[in-house]
């Protein structure tokens, strides 16, 4: 594979297409981060040919090396090779945008009613839809990842050590190296050393660097301003690794536990928003930040905590091309594409248990995998018609109920 920031320097696509692609990804994409990755899959590999399986494979790999929130960064990587620094301005910021917006108004309302307005039977409709969505890039990226048989046993290794709480970052670099281990093995190191220690020494500072910051950005104030907002939010951003449930401790240890800017129930609400809303799960950031200093301090906690995943991308674009050129560091790079199916596996498993909730969801999701694997209809318009149906069997059981 080429250079994420690609060989070319000329741009790609219009950058007004983009902007309007991830603006309407990010206000339509329900269900978490595998569902935001399956959704950028069936647009960018299928509908526009933009990536081919191989590549959009390697840029979730490459994602799931940084820690932030990892399908934000996936359209950084996506907005970075299409028009260079442009797009990855672009790419990221539109996907946010949208969410933030809406947090913003929740905060608003919560502000000023002191509770979360009970949610609609929209989301009903809506997360099994998602869960349709999920299974269809799973099957499609397991095709291109689990290619030979070890890595086949690798994810199956990564997906069952996944739902007894391994930490993410340590999954990944544990398959990666397995991974590794056994192309080196197989004879396959057949390269110069001085370009084996290169590829190496760029995997180690992917993982170390991040770490790294935990110690080395100041610890913040117990005195609430914007520029400790603004740090605090910063190093979660730079360190967190995995989904929104990882972000949840930080943020209790942090915002609860050690500076008392929160309650419990506070974070937990500010959970709530970000899940209930599309777009990142990082952007209860957006929300806690209202709800300490209003709408300056939603922004300020909002570009905090998604600012590291915008230099973490723009530096490691390089990096990836040169990973997958070594024989052992793209086996390593294998290793984690394995283990990144793994872990959008288990997201799955555990979606689907709050989402396939009775009979009527269980066939929205059977219908719409129906419809995505065998008539490809745009994922967009799923989300809309669950939604909608949603919306509707709701009613209907409040009317009867009556």
């Amino acid at each position: 594979m080429t250079d994420i920031a690609a060989t070319e320097q000329k741009q790609k696509v219009n950058p007004v297409e983009l902007a309007g692609i991830f603006l309407r990804l990010g206000t339509t994409a329900f269900g978490g981060p595998a569902a935001h990755i399956a959704m950028m899959r069936q647009e960018f590999v299928e509908r526009r040919q933009w990536l081919s399986e191989a590549e959009f494979v390697d840029l979730i790999g490459a994602s799931s090396l940084l820690p932030g929130p990892s399908s934000t960064e996936v359209a950084i990587f996506i907005g970075l090779r299409q028009a260079g620094a442009t797009g990855l301005v672009l790419a990221g910021t539109c996907f946010i945008l949208p969410a933030m917006l809406m947090v913003m108004v929740f905060a608003k309302i919560y502000v000023s009613c002191g509770h979360l307005m009970q949610s609609s039977g929209i989301l009903y409709g809506i997360k099994p839809v998602m869960i349709a969505v999920i299974a269809q890039a799973i099957w499609a990226l397991g095709r291109t990842a689990l290619r030979r048989p070890e890595q086949i046993v690798i994810a199956a290794g990564a997906l069952i050590l996944s739902f007894f709480g391994t930490v993410p970052i340590l999954l990944l670099f544990v398959c990666g190296a397995i991974s590794s281990s056994i192309s080196w093995a197989r004879g396959h190191g057949g390269q110069k050393i001085a370009e084996q220690k290169t590829a190496i020494a760029l995997i180690a500072a992917l993982f170390t660097f991040p770490l790294l910051l935990t110690f080395l950005l100041p610890l913040g104030s117990h005195v609430l301003n914007l520029s400790t907002l603004f740090i605090v939010f910063f190093k979660f951003g730079s360190t967190v690794f995995g989904s929104g449930y990882v972000l949840l401790a930080y943020l209790r240890d942090e915002l609860v536990t050690r500076l008392h800017w929160l309650t419990a129930r506070q974070l937990l609400d500010s959970i709530a928003v970000g899940q209930f809303t599309p777009g990142p799960v990082f952007t209860t950031a957006t929300f806690i930040g209202y709800l300490l200093k209003g709408p300056t301090g939603a922004i300020v906690a909002t570009v905090g905590i998604f600012l590291p995943a915008f230099v973490f991308v723009a530096a490691a674009g390089s990096m990836v091309g040169k990973i997958r050129s070594s024989p052992i560091t793209g086996s390593f790079l294998d290793g984690i594409n394995s283990a990144a199916v793994a872990l959008m596996a288990g997201a799955e498993i555990e979606l689907a248990k709050s989402a396939l909730v009775d009979a009527a969801t269980i066939v929205i999701a059977l219908v719409c995998c129906a419809c995505l694997f065998k008539f490809r209809i745009n994922s967009t318009w799923m989300v809309l018609a669950g939604g909608l149906a949603g919306l509707l069997l709701k009613l209907v059981a409040a009317h009867f109920a009556f």
